[in-house]
């Protein structure tokens, strides 16, 4: 073999390993994906809690409401399950707010399905859009996602 075809193919072979070095490179690490699925889930729960607190005794309907919880039940449990995954600082950001915010979920969703009356309901209803307004601004919206 002489020098020109043994260079060509040492350049190949460089070629190659920088290129397969710069794709690897391109992946994201568990911390980039956790904090992409934390914030994204935040995100959700902020629109399902906008929506709940819109709500009106013309507008609600108990499926969209129903919707809602699960719907904020759901990104809540993505929020947790990805919190091992954090940086230490975040995690125990995440971990705490978390926890507070599913307290107070808990207690406005037991409030929510006692039977009651439809004006009754109408005003748990956007009391419980009030207050879960208030507990993620206090527990989710400080967690930083920029």
């Amino acid at each position: 073999m002489g020098q020109a075809p043994l260079t060509r193919l040492l350049l190949s072979a460089l070629a190659v390993v920088a290129t397969a070095g710069l794709v690897a490179g391109c992946g994201e690490s568990k911390q980039d994906k956790a904090k992409k699925a934390v914030c994204s889930a935040r995100s959700e729960i902020e629109k399902s809690v906008n929506n709940l607190r819109s709500l009106t005794i013309t507008t609600a309907s108990v499926d969209q409401v129903k919707g809602d919880i699960s719907n904020i039940q759901t990104n809540l449990k993505k929020m947790v399950d990805n919190q091992k995954d954090l940086a230490s600082d975040r995690k125990q950001q995440v971990q705490s707010a978390t926890q507070q915010f599913a307290q107070q979920l808990k207690s406005i969703a037991s409030g929510l399905t006692s039977n009651l009356s439809l004006s009754n309901a109408a005003n748990q209803v956007k009391s419980a859009g009030a207050t879960l307004q208030n507990a993620y601004t206090s527990a989710l919206a400080p967690i930083n996602c920029s």
